[in-house]
């Protein structure tokens, strides 16, 4: 079943005496276990009131992430890419680069402790990020991530065939929220075979340059915070 668009949170502000959120953007990769340990550290600070809030963008070296729903028989080839076991919710993803990873550590107390409308504020941000490029990119009740369709891709019996361009996997600390979300910009795309992301078989992956979009990371990046500001409000 798809949400309509209409229907995820336009905005998902924090109280007004908030300090902006700080963007940093990391120009070489991040090893995952060095990333795990800053993200905890800052949350931390976050939730001690030590630290703003702060969203993280970067890539990782090519790996594989566990997390806690992670299902062993979905790593097809465990020995293809390191495996990081992870706190975050969700299945099996795959990080590389090409690939933006944005690391969100907002205290939903200042916001609204709910974590259903927060994950649909992190969908909205995909979604309006990629309607900058002229592509439409939707949420599904039954699977997590956004998915974009592909007309005249094959589909088994019944089925459309989509194709998933962004995860989110998120975990929550005290109401501070770490991990985050990844969108394909240009990865290799058969690095995703030896795992089967987030558990589903019936559809395939794909990226902006994929779909035909000669969009650089830094394209990206300038969306991202331009849809982030949108919905979440200033950053530093």
């Amino acid at each position: 079943m798809t949400t309509p668009r209409d229907a995820l949170p336009t905005q998902f502000l924090a109280a007004p005496d908030t300090l902006p959120v700080e963007w940093i953007i990391s120009d070489q990769p991040v090893d995952y276990p060095d990333a795990v340990a800053w993200m905890e550290n800052r949350a931390r600070a976050i939730a001690e009131g030590r630290a703003c809030e702060c969203v993280w963008l970067l890539e990782h070296p090519a790996l594989y992430t566990a997390g806690t729903s992670a299902d062993t028989a979905d790593l097809v080839q465990p020995d293809r890419f390191p495996v990081h076991k992870t706190g975050r919710g969700g299945q099996h993803t795959y990080h590389g680069p090409g690939q933006r990873v944005a690391y969100v550590m907002l205290d939903l107390k200042k916001r609204k402790p709910d974590i259903r409308i927060f994950v649909s504020a992190l969908e909205r941000w995909i979604i309006d990020t990629l309607d900058r490029f002229n592509v439409t990119g939707e949420r599904r009740e039954d699977r997590v991530g956004v998915w974009v369709k592909r007309p005249g891709k094959p589909a088994p019996a019944n089925l459309v065939a989509e194709d998933k361009i962004a995860a989110i996997g998120i975990r929550l600390r005290k109401w501070v929220s770490f991990h985050g979300l990844s969108i394909n910009v240009e990865p290799e795309l058969e690095h995703f075979e030896g795992i089967i992301p987030c558990g589903v078989t019936q559809h395939g992956v794909t990226s902006l340059v994929d779909l035909g979009l000669p969009v650089t990371m830094d394209d990206l990046d300038v969306a991202l915070k331009s849809q982030f500001i949108e919905i979440f409000g200033p950053v530093a």
